[in-house]
């Protein structure tokens, strides 16, 4: 392989012992998850790998020729078995009997199934002809952004010859589909000493007769076009060099965390929407550059990329060398509405008679000069990867632009992809969407029972959580764990007194660039204090002012200006206790601040209406399990109170409520959840009582 600059190198990482007792098919997805783990190779969910392999027969017990390719919606770097289709080859060959032309080759799709091998139910993607034709036991499909950048110059023939002579073969730009698996079985066919191809405007396709120099031969390739790329651009300036100055770091995110939760408004108004944010070098360099406005409007080149990123991105209008950060918020509505009409103008130019309906129109892409990208999607995770795909056609302009001349795909062939009845059909079948799927919740007292369980609860139903807490290693030990069931995208964690003000207006600025926003709050940090009024300090009772009514009046405070600057409502969720409605002795403190709560929120539902921003309360009793103000003094003083011992206070407890059930962190989460959800979209104002019934604090 030939040697990469700047110790870039991707490296061999196959080891034969390992591979030694694969079978064919194992190597396989060996291989697969090499090359997808570096996304040098090709981007997440891109490309496709196969093998053909000798399998015998269920039904014949004959040995039969199988095809083993990625099946439709898989990714490479963390697919398993279950993950490929399998397929007779000898009935992918009968399909070409079938074939009718150009004009019908959707159809050839339809056919896939009646080649299924052993009943595999993984559905077989539309790139299966490509890997079907080539005569080679093994090719591997990649998106390398060295690749594309020569793939989408204006002349890519020339420069795919000048890189690898007769090695490597090109293709003109052809939908992927099944006249292109015919191209390609044909290039190969006619050039046997061809190890691939390179597809103009979408990758590389490598074939060998083994697993392993498949393998090494896509490295190879790659490695030896990061190699020309680097040396035919030393010396010039990326994208024509810098145009505009770069922001420190803290004031990228600051700049971030205004315009996100403004954009977010913008585009949520028929379904929320999830942010993410990216300032990464690669992206502080093209969004100050000088070609800035004249290659980003081109488009991306790769059918993978504008999948994810629309054909084009929103350039927001904002300069770092003279920032006016008011007059750039001012002004993104009538960005966001341009380019809404500016995409609707494409989908007619480009509307065929049996297009799907349009799709939305916002943008997913906003590039902020001197600041970074943020991408926006229906989910935490698809915003992270549309910025991560953006990033790859970022450095293919980066590429193209030194060695040549960069060129998107034609607006025609875009909307073909983009609007191809076969992807509609795939965006058909995708699961219903979760009840809470794109809301951001902040909730404080996060590391404690009823705040870890109300974010369990809420992420369960698709929700982003930040956890807050005063114990920021809590916290951050409880997110750790709920990543691990629900994957890092959709929880953070962070240290905040919610007595403090700044930190308060911080962990908002935090949730803003890490999410977007914000849709509900639950306001549960807590305290409890037991003793009789006249052992009770100031000092005591201003503890219990500062976090149950201070802090739950700064954390409002703040969610809704986020509310207003989103002006798509929210929900505000108190979680207040039976004795801010009952009186309990020798808690003077404690319930005097509760029951603040309780009309602070009612006046706060009367101010949130005419936004839609909805508050209520869930009043808890008695929940010991997992709380951590049922530990050490509290727990003493109200056993003291009750004339028990600590053993016998939850039994206690569950005897004097009227239904003599215990109350769990898992049931104050069920009435924050249904307050968060639209199943309470006409409830503002209103106590749920969590209490296993106390007549005392009946609200009627």
């Amino acid at each position: 392989m030939a040697p990469t600059a700047a110790g870039n190198r991707l490296e061999n990482l196959w080891d034969d012992a390992k591979a030694a007792s694969m079978t064919e098919a194992e190597k396989l997805l060996y291989r697969s998850n090499l090359l997808g783990s570096d996304k040098r190779v090709t981007n997440y969910g891109g490309g496709n790998t196969s093998a053909k392999a000798m399998e015998v027969d269920p039904l014949t017990g004959d040995l039969v020729e199988v095809l083993w390719v990625k099946g439709s919606g898989g990714d490479i770097g963390s697919m398993k078995m279950d993950g490929f289709a399998s397929l007779y080859m000898d009935k992918l060959q009968a399909l070409k009997g079938k074939y009718r032309g150009l004009a019908h080759e959707d159809e050839m799709v339809g056919y896939l199934p009646h080649c299924t091998f052993n009943l595999n139910p993984r559905a077989a993607s539309i790139d299966t002809p490509l890997h079907a034709y080539v005569p080679k036991k093994h090719v591997d499909h990649v998106h390398s952004d060295a690749i594309i950048a020569i793939a989408a110059s204006v002349n890519s023939k020339e420069l795919t010859q000048e890189i690898f002579g007769d090695q490597i073969g090109w293709l003109p730009w052809k939908k992927p589909g099944y006249e292109l698996g015919l191209w390609l079985e044909k290039l190969a066919t006619e050039n046997p000493q061809m190890r691939g191809a390179v597809l103009e405007s979408h990758g590389l396709f490598t074939w060998a007769d083994e697993a392993k120099d498949c393998y090494l031969t896509t490295l190879e390739i790659i490695n030896t076009a990061a190699v020309w790329l680097e040396e035919k651009s030393t010396g010039v300036a990326p994208f024509g060099g810098p145009a505009r100055p770069t922001l420190p770091a803290e004031e990228r995110r600051a700049v971030a965390a205004r315009l996100m939760p403004v954009i977010r408004g913008l585009i949520s108004k028929d379904r929320h929407k999830v942010g993410h944010f990216d300032d990464q070098p690669a992206v502080l360099e093209f969004v100050g550059s000088a070609m800035l406005g004249d290659l980003a409007p081109l488009g991306t080149s790769c059918p993978d990329h504008f999948l994810r990123t629309k054909i084009r991105p929103l350039l927001v209008d904002f300069d770092p060398a003279n920032p006016d950060l008011d007059a750039t918020i001012a002004g993104l509505a009538k960005a966001a509405e341009d380019y809404r009409t500016d995409y609707a103008a494409y989908y007619d130019r480009c509307r065929k008679p049996d297009s799907p309906a349009l799709r939305d129109p916002n943008a997913v892409v906003w590039l902020v000069p001197g600041v970074g990208m943020i991408t926006f999607a229906l989910d935490k995770a698809t915003a992270r990867i549309s910025g991560e795909f953006y990033v790859n056609a970022i450095n293919v302009m980066r590429g193209a632009s030194s060695v040549s001349t960069y060129q998107g795909l034609p607006e025609q062939e875009a909307f073909d992809i983009e609007y191809w009845l076969l992807e509609e059909a795939k965006l058909q079948r995708m699961p219903k969407p979760k009840a809470l799927a794109g809301r951001v919740a902040l909730v404080t007292g996060g590391a404690g029972g009823i705040g870890s369980a109300t974010a369990e609860r809420f992420l369960k139903e698709g929700a982003c959580v930040l956890l807050a807490d005063i114990d920021g290693t809590a916290a951050a030990d409880v997110a750790a764990g709920m990543a691990k069931v629900f994957g890092k995208d959709v929880v953070r964690s962070v240290q905040m007194n919610v007595t403090d003000e700044e930190q308060v207006i911080g962990a908002y600025a935090e949730m803003a660039v890490e999410f977007g926003g914000i849709d509900i709050l639950v306001s549960n940090a807590g305290i409890a204090s037991s003793a009789p009024v006249e052992e009770t300090s100031l000092a005591l009772w201003n503890k219990n002012m500062d976090i149950l009514s201070t802090g739950y009046f700064l954390v409002s405070r703040e969610a809704f200006k986020a509310f207003r600057a989103q002006g798509v409502g929210g929900s505000v969720i108190f979680v207040a206790s039976k004795n801010g409605l009952a009186a309990s002795p020798n808690a003077s403190a404690y319930c005097t601040a509760k029951a603040a709560e309780i009309h602070l929120a009612r006046c706060l539902a009367l101010e949130g209406a005419e936004a839609g921003i909805r508050v209520n309360v869930v009043n808890p009793d008695a929940v010991l399990k997992g709380s951590k103000i049922w530990s050490g003094e509290w727990l003493d003083q109200r056993a003291s109170t009750y004339k028990t011992d600590k053993e016998g206070l939850e039994e206690m407890y569950r005897n004097r409520s009227m239904l003599k059930r215990s109350v769990l962190p898992e049931d104050i989460a069920e009435g924050a959840y249904f307050f968060a959800s639209d199943l309470s979209a006409k409830s503002t104002g209103n106590i749920l009582n969590v209490d296993a019934g106390n007549v005392q604090a009946f609200t009627r």
